[in-house]
């Protein structure tokens, strides 16, 4: 009888949030450093404005509608326009660099491992806009802000983890930034296409050609912050003139910049400057952000209608639900099609408490809600008090997901950290390393001789005899 042919080897699976590369993680480790400090500045700003407006509400209105600005230029703009158009552009030209640094070094330079965190961010977000437009066209609402509840604000989630003291692995931390950047990347397409209504030709061609010169001082390595820094903010005026958001100027400017490293460079000029910019973003331009966007007046009952109404009603549920079942249920459809399979030291219930924690969806969603009801004061306030309580639902359930699990992240986290040889790199890094088994049996030994002296000594002081009476 003939032997059975054997079975073809099945193909290797792709491990789904699997542990970092080492670089990576370094570069993770010191972008979430920055993030999490400003995502709790953040926090306080939000505070801080929201006692601001409900104490000296007059002061309140009077400083964010105060205008200053050359109005020759179009730049005769209030303090909250400032904050909003000129300050968040710096948060987009950090995401801009974060993006063009995923795609070329990152989690999406390989299209397979890519087709996870981009197919959970844009489940991610058409979910909750599909929720939003289901409760409004139910309810007879207005449809304006179905992309309210899409985005998620990384430093605010970050600033979550912070507070309740969850040591999240790093690849599930990777996964949420990368899920971030991704989400960035299409508020930004959401804002430049559905809210542009007027376009001034001529001031756009300008800023493109800006551009264009920004992009060739560039590939030309000419150097000097006295050069860049004058022509951005020559494009960020051309591009607010133009009628599309200026935000998208510090995007395309951010993508500009070159992420790939060359011989004999520590850091690529895009990640250089993505450090330099970063704590600018995230501890000055997004909290003043905030602290002129996040001062919703909860006089007059704006926190009780927020479930009656059915925009506010939709903006809520568009976070709290549409996000979680959006990016869980992405996630997972994704890693069946895929055949990926999941970190042996993670449970789904991991990935569900991360898509629960996306749906704080803080600064973009304050912007988005802005642009979609630009002219009606009375709805622009309920939008916030909405993003403001559905991202606060958000957190607190994530907390409470988070924290079933706390002992589980604490052990992994320790691990993933634990740099018992003191070189500097994490010990789980260097096993497969022949010198770094020799450099721990030197270390093991060496505190095997301190425990056997230590041992002597005491057995020496036992023994010794009692001194006179």
């Amino acid at each position: 009888m003939a032997a059975p042919t054997p079975a073809p080897p099945s193909p290797s699976r792709r491990t789904f949030l699997a542990r970092l590369s080492l670089p990576e993680r370094n570069y993770l480790a010191d972008a979430l450093r920055t993030e999490t400090v400003g995502g709790v500045i953040l926090l306080a700003a939000a505070i801080a404005a929201l006692v601001w407006a409900n104490t000296f509400g007059s002061s309140y209105a009077s400083v964010s509608g105060f205008h200053f600005g050359p109005e020759s230029l179009g730049l005769n703009l209030s303090v909250a326009h400032w904050a909003a158009d000129g300050l968040l552009a710096i948060f987009f030209f950090v995401a801009g660099v974060e993006l063009k640094r995923e795609l070329v070094a990152g989690e999406l330079r390989d299209p397979k491992a890519a087709a996870l965190p981009v197919v959970a961010a844009l489940c991610g977000m058409a979910v909750p806009a599909v929720v939003y437009a289901l409760v409004n066209v139910v309810g007879g609402g207005s449809t304006d802000g179905w992309a309210v509840p899409t985005a998620t604000d990384i430093a605010f989630a970050l600033a979550v983890l912070a507070v309740i003291g969850t040591s999240l692995p790093n690849a599930l931390r990777a996964f949420l930034l990368t899920l971030a950047v991704v989400d960035d990347l299409f508020a930004i397409l959401i804002i430049a296409v559905f809210f542009t209504e007027k376009i001034d030709f001529m001031a756009l061609i300008g800023a493109f050609v800006g551009l264009a010169v920004f992009y060739l001082l560039l590939r030309r390595n000419v150097r000097g912050w006295y050069i860049y820094v004058p022509l951005a903010l020559v494009i960020w005026g051309l591009m607010y003139n133009s009628g599309i958001h200026a935000t998208i100027a510090g995007v395309a400017m951010g993508l500009m910049l070159r992420c790939t490293r060359r011989d004999g460079e520590t850091h690529s000029p895009g990640e250089h400057i993505e450090h330099l910019i970063r704590p600018l973003s995230a501890g000055v331009a997004v909290p003043l952000f905030a602290l002129f966007s996040a001062g919703v007046s909860l006089s007059g009952g704006a926190l009780a209608d927020v479930f009656t109404r059915p925009e506010t009603l939709g903006v809520v549920l568009g976070l709290v639900v549409g996000k979680t079942v959006g990016i869980f249920g992405g996630t997972w459809l994704a890693t069946r099609f895929t055949k990926a399979e999941l970190n042996k030291d993670l449970a789904w219930a991991d990935v569900f408490a991360v898509a629960t924690l996306a749906g704080i969806g803080f600064t973009v969603s304050l912007l988005i809600g802005e642009l979609a009801f630009a002219g009606d004061e009375g709805m622009i306030n309920e939008i916030k008090a909405a993003v403001l309580l559905g991202s606060l639902t958000a957190a607190v359930l994530a907390g409470v997901l988070l924290k079933f699990r706390v002992r589980t992240y604490r052990a992994l986290h320790e691990a993933e950290e634990l740099d018992e040889d003191e070189d500097g790199v994490p010990d789980i890094y260097e096993q497969d390393d022949p010198e770094y088994h020799l450099r721990m049996a030197a270390i093991h030994e060496k505190k095997a001789a301190e425990h056997r002296r230590l041992a002597q000594l005491a057995g020496a002081a036992r023994s010794k005899p009692d001194g006179p009476a």
